[in-house]
Formats: C-alpha cells, sequence, structure tokens
C-alpha cells in the first residue's frame, strides 16, 4: 500500500461514483442532499477536468444513474457490476491506467455507504489509493448504516471529508474562473 495523501488536488484527484441509481436513491435516507451534492462533485470534476469514474449496480433491476448527476456530468459511460465492491476488473482497469497519468486519491460517493461505498473503499485501499470519502454524498436506508459504513472506512486509512471540503480543496482560491463557475451551485 502507497503512502496516503491527506489533500485533494486536482492533478491527482479522480472522483468515482457509486451506484447512485433512480430505483435505489429514493429508498435511502436524506435522497435528496446525496442528489444535490453528488451532482455538485460530478460538476465540479467536469469543470476541473477531474476524471469521474460511474458504476452502477445491477442497472437492470436498479435503472441508470439519477438525472441530476446525468446531467451534471454529461457525456459518460457507466460501468455496469453485480459485485458490492465497485472495484470489479472493469473498474480497476479504468483506476489502473488513470493511477499511470498521476490520479492516485479517490474522492468516493454513492450508496449504500455500509456496503458498496465502503467495500469500494477498503478495495482502493488495498490497492494503494488514497480515498476521501465525501461523507454528505453518501448514505444508505438507515443512519445507522450509514454511521456504521463511515466509522469503517475511517478506520481503514479513508478521509472523511464534507463536499464543500472537497470542491474548495480541489479549487485552492477564490477569485478564479472555474470559482466563480462553480459558487452558484455552492450556494
Amino acid at each position: 500500500m502507497s503512502d496516503s495523501i491527506s489533500r485533494l488536488r486536482r492533478e491527482d484527484t479522480l472522483l468515482l461514483i457509486v451506484d447512485v441509481q433512480e430505483r435505489l436513491l429514493p429508498t435511502m435516507f436524506e435522497a435528496e442532499r446525496v442528489a444535490r451534492y453528488g451532482a455538485l462533485l460530478a460538476r465540479a470534476a467536469r469543470r476541473l477536468e477531474i476524471p469521474v469514474v460511474v458504476t452502477e449496480q445491477y442497472p437492470e433491476k436498479l435503472g441508470p444513474t439519477v438525472e441530476p448527476l446525468r446531467e451534471a456530468m454529461g457525456e459518460f459511460t457507466p460501468i455496469a457490476k453485480i459485485l458490492f465492491s465497485a472495484c470489479t476488473e472493469e473498474t480497476m482497469q479504468t483506476l489502473s491506467a488513470l493511477r499511470e497519468s498521476g490520479r492516485t486519491a479517490v474522492l468516493l460517493c454513492g450508496l449504500e455507504t455500509h456496503v458498496c461505498v465502503t467495500q469500494t473503499a477498503l478495495d482502493l485501499r488495498e490497492a494503494g489509493f488514497s480515498v476521501f470519502v465525501a461523507q454528505d454524498a453518501v448514505s444508505s436506508r438507515y443512519e445507522s448504516d450509514k454511521k456504521a459504513g463511515l466509522e469503517r472506512m475511517r478506520g481503514a486509512g479513508a478521509v472523511l471529508c464534507s463536499t464543500e471540503m472537497a470542491v474548495f480543496e480541489l479549487l485552492r482560491e477564490a477569485g478564479t474562473p472555474d470559482f466563480k463557475v462553480l459558487l452558484p451551485f455552492i450556494k
């Protein structure tokens, strides 16, 4: 496992969105918040030219990624999976290629915190990535499961942050064109 980094930088970060799907999201604790903050992360990644990888759990049953995220991302091709972890063979090939270009930090959001997101974070840590979890952009059906997942990930070395913390770290400074474009979505 490589040494962890403690700060998000646009040049070494990628965004991994796990299973924020049409039939799954409405059953989650604070679903609207997850959609809003997931879309903010996707919009920021797009604006800052940060690669985005999206997975969908059994899309035939759970549907596609929700509209707010699709709109924020623009063109994307999700990776379908049936494993709970997003670290499928296809996903890991994509992440390995991104790591070759210096992307060693994964900013993680999605569903469900205590299952797919946690298993993904554990696999990413074992693969040597630094993992940052936007804790307001993840959820589970029950708040207690979300909390348990966050505790487990923190114990495994993931850094917990808020969406705003992540976006402002990636921006680094106010007054830039990127800041001005993203500020209305943060407010």
